[in-house]
């Protein structure tokens, strides 16, 4: 007998996910939720796998607006689905020739007009864009709405028990950061260095690193996303590294910098005026601010006189939990509100001199009053190894 794998919450964790989607879907008028991605899955069942690795195969969720969420799935991952909460799981042999479970599909929406499919930023379609239209073909009289919005925000706010996975995998991540003078050494071939950080994480408890990203240069780093390669570690360069390490599926996402023999003096004032727009951002980071009202807090350190409007990458931080990224974002546009339980990054990011650039990032949990930082505060001044 194959033993059923222990969930990662309580049946009551998603029982009370569960409801807050009703009661949203009540409010906006919305017969059933579609879902088709990993993350939705995962949130509403408890069914983790890295099985969605795959491409091969869709995988579908329908949560109705009064019940249990209805997996339509293919039989390979019918003993893990059924070892979750979730009691009605419909199943098909996939690959199909020519009916990849739409015709189950369909007859779960079957009576719901208005259906809630996630649209917008962030979200994607993991299904054929033909058996999609297949659906619309056998349920003529149904409504796609837009779930995004309502599903970014039942997310975005952390229950106690996702707060507490965060908190501890950000735990095991400081502590292998902190292990840097026993890991990191000129003449370190980049790739040895990441693969010796990632072993330690795993020592130090991480169930898994997915994401494992840096660079290293003299006196700041170009590029910090490519692979690493085998150029040694250099006495002037500095290395950062970020990751992005899991427990029970939940990530942390911060970045450590450090300097070799020594750091020029443009590296050491980057680091510092990267330190300090991240003290500005937790001066704000309060219930009630906005995501650009903390992204104007980091810009207005790195770039006080305005000339580039905090820089080109982008947006200095992001929502974390379940996903690596995950939505909102801390950039100009974004006025989403900070509410208590929200997990958030802070990355503010600038170049150092000659297309150097030089990021720095840090995990915390929104709170009724001052932010919890959940990742080790870095040092305020560059470390040099």
């Amino acid at each position: 007998m194959i033993e059923a794998a222990e969930p990662d919450f309580p049946q009551a964790e998603y029982e009370a996910r569960l409801d807050r989607a009703q009661r949203a879907m009540h409010a906006d008028g919305i017969d059933a939720l579609l879902f088709t991605t990993e993350a939705e899955m995962r949130y509403f069942t408890g069914f983790r796998t890295l099985f969605w690795l795959s491409p091969t195969r869709p995988w579908f969720l329908v949560v109705p607006k009064a019940g249990k969420p209805i997996a339509i799935i293919p039989e390979i991952g019918a003993a893990l689905m059924r070892a979750t909460w979730i009691e009605d799981v419909r199943c098909w042999s996939s690959p199909h020739e020519d009916d990849d479970g739409v015709s189950l599909l369909a007859d779960a929406l079957r009576g719901s007009t208005r259906v809630g499919i996630p649209m917008g930023r962030e979200s994607s379609l993991r299904m054929p864009l033909n058996d999609l239209a297949r659906i619309h073909e056998m349920l003529p009289g149904m409504e796609p709405v837009d779930a995004t919005p309502m599903i970014q925000a039942l997310r975005e706010v952390k229950s106690e028990a996702e707060i507490a996975t965060i908190a501890e995998i950000c735990a095991i991540a400081s502590r292998a950061f902190a292990n840097a003078p026993k890991l990191f050494h000129e003449g370190q071939p980049l790739k040895e260095t990441f693969r010796s950080f990632k072993i330690d994480l795993l020592r130090e408890g991480a169930e898994d690193v997915p994401y494992l990203v840096g660079g290293a240069d003299q006196g700041g780093y170009a590029d910090v996303i490519s692979p690493p390669g085998v150029k040694p570690l250099r006495a002037g360069d500095v290395l950062m590294l970020d990751t992005g390490a899991t427990l029970r599926g939940y990530y942390c996402d911060f970045d450590r910098n450090w300097a070799f023999g020594h750091a020029s003096d443009a590296a050491k004032r980057a680091y510092r005026t990267l330190y300090e727009a991240t003290d500005a951002a937790l001066a704000v980071a309060r219930p009630g601010a906005t995501c650009r009202d903390l992204y104007n807090a980091m810009a207005a350190v790195i770039d006080p006189e305005g000339k580039t409007g905090g820089g080109d990458v982008g947006r200095y931080g992001h929502g974390l939990g379940m996903q690596l990224t995950e939505s909102p974002s801390n950039i100009h546009f974004d006025m989403t509100v900070m509410k208590p339980g929200m997990v958030m990054t802070l990355e503010p990011g600038m170049e150092v001199a000659d297309g150097k650039i030089m990021v720095h990032e840090e995990n915390l949990l929104i709170t009724d009053g001052p932010p919890v930082l959940l990742s080790e505060r870095a040092a305020p001044e560059l470390p040099i190894l």
